[in-house]
């Protein structure tokens, strides 16, 4: 058994992942236009999002998932820039809010890297 944090952190990945699904569209919004496949990304990346909330559920998967978030959203800052870019890519979300993402993902690391050892 893990902290209720962890479960915590599971259930947003995983939920996040689905959400990928259920509003692909939004996803594809957000894409940079440099990036290809951008149907092919948001499915990949749901994909991973929930693959590695549930791997932090297995004691023997969650090193693992740990490196694959920090990967995952290292991978995701070119789209938070992006966003930052213009009107129509920030998909009308607040500019502060915007701003704040960039060094959330930093600490979303950070809060992923704690589980590392437990």
């Amino acid at each position: 058994m893990g902290p209720w944090h962890l479960y915590l952190m599971a259930l947003l990945y995983i939920f996040a992942g689905i959400m990928h699904f259920i509003k692909p569209k939004m996803y594809m919004r957000i894409m940079p236009q440099y990036l290809p496949s951008h149907k092919l990304l948001v499915v990949l990346s749901g994909i991973f999002e929930v693959a590695f909330g549930v791997a932090l559920l297995i004691p023997f998967a969650r090193e693992w998932a740990v490196y694959g978030i920090i990967l995952m959203l290292l991978s995701f800052l070119p789209v938070h820039f992006y966003m930052l870019s213009s009107e129509k890519a920030s998909a009308g979300i607040p500019l502060w809010l915007l701003i704040l993402r960039v060094p959330l993902q930093f600490v979303l690391m950070y809060w992923a890297f704690s589980y590392v050892n437990i």
